[in-house]
């Protein structure tokens, strides 16, 4: 048998690869940060870059255009104010050497000894200054470790950031699919990925799912106690039975309609509604910060006194830049060395190109927020119940650009309007067809749901049933599941549970 033959060889091969320049990196970055992070950003490049210069607020030279000046009540957004004036101390404050508190010498017979106890205490004080992470942070880990392709990484990421508050997928994995423009394969692939996150009930689309998921965590780790084993594992499964077929009845705490719909007896039923009242009813609500955040809007609108409506882009946060005429005028001066004539240079162009992608962010930002004005004309008109269908695909074709461009325009981003504060990417939802021809958007019906039971008599209240039948009159035909889905994503109780007693 003749041994094989190894060779080398040389060939030729044309591809195509998309290669993002540095300059088109920045750009797309400083789109999708919402203005209070683009300050930072900001405030980080001028520490970095010497050729950057930061104009004071009441310079009449700018690099970036100025805001339109609003009407009378409105002040503008980017103005000087001293309410707004920095507290923070001064360098010179800072200085010790220069305050009133008297500093130690080193030999000084008043300078306390380093003890063991005083190591403790610092030690103690670095450890209390660490931050828990957030939900994000904690599932942003866990999908770094998922086998799973690029597309079912960009949709996990999709799905995490979707999450409430409490952990719950609140929008169907088919409007999620819309939303994002991913596949609903890769969508459906993300959220199993993602019920198995931990903590255990993460990605739940409902509370019977997200206690479910929290039994089946536990069943699957064998975290049953050692004495009653067998005891304990029945107390499993009849919980599981409950949650799944009998999830109103323990709502309602009907012990004895649970006995006999599942043929447990009352002592078997009270140990497995005891293991299901040991559950985390929202999983996501222990990485909740204490403190409350402060939104800032990054577009506001409203009408002028001619009722006109009217857009601004807040600039509070952004500050306007120039390059330093210090530095071009020592280039051209000829003196410095070329090493330092190439770094000036270098920095130069590193500022010019952050100028031009804060620009070309504002610029986006409001295209894609006068569109929004013209296209949700409605909702800015009458409010949320009037909110039409829109994709993030049809406002991109509109604008000429890319979808995941809108995405980034959208991302992290809020605009005041006169019926509330709203996130941008709560204008982009499925929705469905009156009977008039009229697009309704899902929002809409969840705002019809909450007004239609807002209203209701208190001692005769509307079934899910009776809400379909109301809908109807008003020409838009759901399942009643349908509504049942949107009920419980407003949480609100069933019919039973909300007649006064």
């Amino acid at each position: 048998m003749a041994a094989p033959e190894f060779y080398h060889s040389q060939e030729q091969r044309q591809t195509q690869s998309l290669v993002l320049a540095p300059q088109m990196r920045q750009a797309l970055k400083l789109l999708q940060v919402a203005a209070i992070d683009l300050h930072a950003e900001i405030q980080e490049e001028l520490q970095k870059n010497p050729t950057l210069e930061e104009l004071p607020s009441d310079s009449d030279s700018i690099s970036l255009d100025a805001p339109p000046t609003p009407p009378s009540g409105h002040a503008e957004a980017g103005s000087p104010s001293t309410e707004n004036e920095s507290t923070l101390p001064s360098p010179a404050e800072l200085d010790f050497a220069k305050s009133g508190e008297p500093l130690l010498p080193s030999g000084s017979d008043t300078q306390q000894p380093y003890s063991n106890a005083d190591a403790e205490r610092r030690q103690h004080f670095f450890d209390s200054l660490v931050a828990a992470p957030s939900l994000y942070e904690q599932l942003a880990a866990q999908a770094a470790l998922a086998d799973l392709s690029p597309a079912q990484q960009r949709a996990l990421d999709y799905l995490i950031g979707a999450l409430d508050e409490r952990g719950f997928l609140s929008q169907s994995l088919e409007d999620a699919a819309a939303q994002s423009g991913l596949a609903l394969s890769d969508i459906s692939t993300a959220a199993e990925a993602l019920r198995n996150f931990d903590p255990p009930g993460i990605g739940a689309r409902s509370l019977p799912e997200c206690l479910l998921l929290q039994l089946r965590h536990k069943t699957a780790d064998q975290d049953l106690p050692a004495e009653h084993s067998e005891e304990s594992a029945a107390s499993f499964a009849l919980a599981e039975r409950i949650i799944a077929e009998q999830f109103e009845l323990l709502t309602r705490r009907r012990i004895g309609e649970l006995t006999r719909a599942l043929g447990a007896s009352p002592e078997a039923v009270q140990r497995a509604i005891e293991l299901i009242g040991r559950l985390d009813t929202a999983p996501g609500r222990r990485f909740a910060a204490d403190s409350n955040q402060i939104i800032e809007p990054d577009i506001e609108v409203w009408r002028d006194s001619d009722r006109q409506w009217q857009l601004m882009l807040n600039r509070r946060y952004i500050p306007r830049l120039r390059i330093s005429a210090t530095y071009r005028d020592l280039i051209a001066k000829g003196t410095l060395a070329e090493s330092e004539r190439d770094y000036l240079r270098e920095r130069m162009r590193a500022g010019r190109t952050l100028i031009d992608s804060i620009e070309q962010r504002q610029h986006t930002l409001e295209r894609l927020a006068r569109e929004l004005l013209t296209l949700q004309h409605a909702f800015f008109e009458h409010g949320p119940t009037h909110l039409k269908p829109l994709t993030m695909g049809e406002l991109a074709e509109r604008l000429g650009v890319h979808e995941t461009t809108v995405s980034r325009a959208a991302a992290n981003k809020f605009i005041k309007t006169p019926h509330g504060l709203f996130p941008l990417r709560y204008f982009f939802t499925t929705g469905y067809q009156a009977d008039s021809g009229t697009p309704v958007a899902n929002t809409s019906v969840k705002e019809w749901i909450a007004d239609l039971i807002a209203a209701e008599d208190r001692d005769a209240p509307l079934s899910d049933q009776a809400i379909v039948e109301k809908l109807r009159e008003r020409g838009l035909h759901l399942a009643r599941r349908t509504v049942t889905k949107y009920r419980e994503a407003l949480n609100l109780p069933p019919s039973n549970l909300r007649k006064d007693h």
